[in-house]
């Protein structure tokens, strides 16, 4: 008796996928863009430490994020749902989210303790989020094609989200009259938006069946199983490399738009520029690979991302430069952030054959702490850059002139690093298509013996 055909999901259950990275997209990119400028420019902390607090709350996520998925796949297996670590990232995220931007203190020490502890919460929070909601694409149909169109639905959300928060977090600060009022004003309402688009997400998730089984398996087990999937490390060791980029890039814009184009309200129309392009990039985008495929595009979009950055150098002191670079940096944001996408529940599916575990869990607990900690490094690289090049942290009532070296270092890592991870990005993703190439040939081999 042959398996009935997988239905269309209806959008009324795209929509309330997608919304959910509303929320994953104002955490991903609200720390990112504002919180080092906070932590430096408004509380006057020093930027080695600034980036410190940045990296280690992340550095946390990276080792609990694995943790968290191996749970979500044992709750899947108990209960056929990942509703309840949803529900609890869900509901306690905004909160410390606001707590990062609510520093009760003038002191830079506590200032900086403060925010590290409830980046830390936060990030902590955001993990019992994100990984169950990145597993959820390998199960919510057993239709690639369906699995691709719940992809360019959440990219659409995302991207919504990025640009909201990136777009009105600036503006909000500034409308408060900046300063620390400004950056809590700025921290209860973004977080009361994230709180209601992931927890809007999470009851609407709640049909979508998990069938990770056969049996539960714990942490180490389930790294054991991920372990020989080649494709999935190669993808993700590309991301990796794509999103620090993206990180960098974030942190850089409130320092470019204040030391290089001499305006920190430019932070919100930089931002606006860059992602705004990214929603309607994405049909063009699934179409093209549907058409030349997945990988093929995913690498053009990375190289002209890459070239994009370069020429965004000679031109970062106009305005009309910097914007217009950042229009064509978003266009190819989306290619990478759809195409991975696409990508990574494959990998999962396809390596269901060889082990007989679907740990969609374990996968996306990998794959979200890699993620997660390549994103929080971006800041603390480019603090380091503003260190290295003898930067002046200030707060906000002592603004300073910022040296020679500092204005280079800020151009440089605003455009060329990021660049240059892009490229060595490339070569991994070569291999990933060689390797998937490869496995229906193998497969093929295998099912004749």
């Amino acid at each position: 008796m042959t398996a009935p055909a997988a239905t269309a999901l209806p959008r009324r259950r795209l929509l309330g996928y997608g919304v959910g990275s509303v929320g994953t997209g104002v955490f991903s990119s609200v720390p990112g863009l504002l919180l080092l400028y906070y932590l430096t420019d408004v509380l006057g902390v020093s930027a080695a430490i600034a980036g410190a607090v940045l990296v280690v709350p992340k550095a946390w996520d990276v080792l609990l994020n694995p943790i968290v998925g191996a749970a979500s796949d044992r709750e899947a297996v108990r209960t056929g749902r990942r509703t309840r670590l949803l529900l609890l990232g869900a509901a306690a995220l905004p909160l410390l989210f606001a707590a990062m931007f609510a520093v009760p203190v003038d002191s830079p020490g506590i200032a900086a303790a403060w925010a590290g502890v409830a980046f830390l919460l936060a990030a902590s929070a955001f993990a019992c989020f994100q990984v169950p909601y990145v597993a959820l694409p390998a199960e919510i149909s057993a239709d690639p094609s369906e699995r691709g169109r719940a992809m360019a639905w959440r990219v659409v959300c995302l991207t919504l989200g990025i640009l909201v928060a990136g777009g009105l977090a600036p503006a909000l600060t500034e409308a408060a009259g900046g300063g620390r009022a400004g950056y809590a004003l700025m921290g209860g309402v973004i977080g009361l938006a994230m709180g209601a688009a992931m927890i809007g997400s999470t009851l609407a998730n709640r049909w979508i069946p998990s069938r990770p089984g056969p049996r539960p398996l714990g942490l180490v087990a389930a790294l054991r199983t991920a372990r020989g999937n080649r494709p999935f490390f190669l993808l993700l060791g590309a991301s990796v490399l794509q999103i620090l980029a993206v990180g960098i890039m974030l942190a850089g814009a409130p320092y470019v738009a204040t030391y290089r184009l001499d305006d920190y309200g430019l932070t919100s129309a930089m931002f606006v520029c860059m992602v705004g392009p990214s929603a309607f990039a994405v049909p063009l985008w699934r179409w093209l690979s549907r058409k030349y495929g997945v990988v093929e595009c995913y690498v053009v979009g990375v190289l002209l991302f890459a070239v994009t950055g370069v020429a965004a150098y000679p031109v970062i002191t106009s305005t009309a430069g910097v914007l217009v670079c950042a229009g064509l940096v978003g266009v190819c944001y989306a290619a990478m952030q759809l195409l991975s996408l696409v990508l990574l529940p494959e990998t999962v599916h396809a390596d269901t054959g060889r082990t007989g575990h679907a740990q969609a869990g374990a996968f996306t607990g990998l794959y979200t702490a890699a993620e997660t900690g390549a994103l929080a490094l971006g800041p603390g690289v480019f603090a380091l850059i503003l260190a290295a090049t003898s930067f002046h942290s200030s707060d906000l009532e002592t603004p300073v002139v910022q040296p020679a070296s500092a204005i280079t270092g800020i151009g440089v890592g605003f455009t060329i690093v990021p660049a240059l991870l892009l490229l060595i990005s490339v070569p991994p993703l070569l291999a990933f298509r060689r390797a998937t190439a490869r496995r229906p040939v193998e497969e093929a081999q295998e099912n004749a013996v």
